[in-house]
């Protein structure tokens, strides 16, 4: 085992306590914003006592704003949420609906996002054998892939070994190992980087390729700045080398542009290997900590051609803003390919700022065409009206759907909107576990024997509506059976939801979710 004085660490120590949150920049944003709002309010009160016309004004408006939410096309538990805050405060709540729908604060990141995918719609090509193949299979995997290309740049490919890990070590193992192979480039973008052990092996790798004159790049989450990482840890990271990004860093500006957050969890190496999944860079993840008992997560490793798309999402993100990008120069470098390989991979990416719910698309893809088993974990079961009548009307046509949560949760609240949900999906014959050793973190979706999805998509509102994210869809692929496998060692594992249980659930979580169900579109 390596010691741990010597896994690298560009970050000083941190002391914890008080006095660590009170000079923290969390506790300086968070004055600034109120500070914003009190001043707001203070000044919507003073015109309003100075212009009494103003009063009336502002029910014009919240009537305005009550038409426009009627007549939008926002999902309609989002529609009784907004409701149900704007009956309670009428002015308030109106004025934070259209705040929220003017897109003030991430107006001009949609248009980045928009033009980056039309300039890269054509990067990647599709391999036109693979198309004739899934077009006579009938497996509608040719019309999904219709569907994606539709938001972005998603080809399937053939020629693609797929290695799945049923935990995050075995993940990280790999990583390490396929990193001191890297010869051209390292691309890599997660959620969740934190100092640490696993941190601190792969940063190891980083450096010395950085040295070696390979090109490595660092995205990160802004969040990270707020949490694990110092404001200018990507300072740090280029001082040695390595070119580093936060993606959307947290600034004392109000916007609710900070809701839209880079889940993704993407590692590239020179366009032939790519790793997806749940797994961030975080000790936690490797069960190093523990801090919601045993952590369970799973990942992907892709060797062939489909490694590109993970390639061409990163620097999309990448090169946000930037009047320069350098696709050709990354994505025309010789790939690979998996001769043996069976199979079909689709890898696939979501953004929040498009009109498309591409993630929810495609869970509910797998759902409507099963026609033996759609098995699934998922740390969140946050659900909209269109999910849950797919999950049940699955089970009710006889699929066997079975859901695995987790049965030591890391937040009480979401644990508590999941369990909202349990009296109707097991009315409707979805059978629902928890997992009685901690958490599950991992994001799976298998089918059938034939279809899978690993990847970063959450069954909750924030995965599905305000994350960036991605996954990848398998068809076929042999990797398909070892995750049914792990699919059923963990049910061994987990302790069944029946109606006793759902009867004698205890009060708190009964109120706590009941009550955070009317604003769950908001969390």
């Amino acid at each position: 085992m390596e010691n741990e004085d010597s896994i690298v660490s560009l970050a000083k120590p941190v002391k914890k306590g008080i006095m660590r949150l009170i000079f923290s920049r969390f506790f300086l944003i968070a004055i600034l914003l109120v500070l914003q709002v009190g001043l707001s309010v203070f000044t919507f009160l003073y015109f309003q006592e100075k212009v009494p016309v103003l009063i009336y004004a502002q029910w014009v408006f919240a009537f305005i704003m009550i038409i426009y939410l009627f007549n939008s096309s926002m999902d309609s538990s989002a529609k009784l949420t907004w409701m149900l805050v704007m009956a309670m405060l009428p002015i308030p709540g109106a004025a934070m609906l259209w705040w929220t729908q003017a897109n003030i604060g991430h107006r001009m990141e949609t248009k980045m996002v928009k033009k980056q995918i039309d300039d890269t719609r054509h990067m990647l090509a599709q391999p036109q054998n693979v198309v004739s193949e899934i077009e006579r299979d009938g497996s509608g995997t040719d019309d999904l892939s219709k569907y994606l290309n539709l938001t972005g740049c998603f080809p399937v490919y053939d020629k693609t070994e797929v290695t799945y890990f049923d935990i995050g070590e075995k993940k990280l193992d790999a990583m390490l190992e396929e990193l001191e192979k890297a010869e051209k480039y390292i691309f890599l973008e997660y959620f969740i980087i934190e100092e640490g052990y696993m941190w601190g092996r792969i940063l190891d790798v980083l450096l010395r390729k950085a040295q070696a004159g390979v090109e490595v790049r660092v995205m990160y989450d802004g969040m990270c700045e707020m949490s694990t990482l110092p404001v200018n840890y990507w300072k740090l990271l280029e001082a040695k080398g390595i070119h580093a990004k936060a993606f959307s860093p947290i600034k004392p500006i109000i916007s609710s542009h900070y809701n839209y957050r880079d889940h993704r969890k993407i590692l590239v190496i020179d366009g032939k290997v790519a790793f997806n999944g749940g797994v961030n860079l975080a000790d936690e993840y490797i069960n190093r900590i523990v801090r919601f008992g045993h952590w369970k997560d799973v990942a992907l490793m892709l060797k062939g051609p489909a490694a590109k798309s993970f390639a061409l999402m990163f620097l999309q993100m990448w090169n946000l803003g930037e009047d320069a990008a350098d696709y050709d120069k990354w994505l025309s470098l010789p790939g690979c390919e998996a001769e043996n390989a069976t199979g079909y991979v689709m890898p696939y990416c979501d953004s929040p700022l498009d009109k498309y719910k591409t993630g929810e698309a495609v869970y509910m893809d797998v759902l409507y065409r099963a026609t033996d088993y759609v098995h699934i974990m998922s740390p969140y079961l946050i659900l909209d009206d269109e999910l849950e009548a797919a999950l049940c009307f699955a089970a009710q046509r006889g699929v066997d759907v079975k859901l695995i949560l987790p049965g030591i949760p890391d937040k009480k609240v979401p644990f508590a909107l999941a369990k909202t949900h349990y009296r109707d999906l097991h009315d409707a014959g979805v059978k629902i576990y928890e997992y009685t050793p901690g958490f599950i973190h991992a994001k799976v979706f298998v089918s059938d024997d034939i279809k899978a999805i690993v990847g970063t998509i959450n069954l909750d509102y924030r995965s599905l509506y305000h994350h960036f994210e991605c996954a990848t869809y398998l068809y076929r692929t042999d990797c398909i059976a070892d995750i049914e496998k792990d699919f059923q060692n963990t049910l061994a594992k987990c302790r069944e939801v029946t109606d006793e249980g759902i009867k004698n659930e205890k009060t708190s979580y009964k109120v706590t979710g009941r009550l955070a169900k009317m604003i769950s579109p908001l969390m």
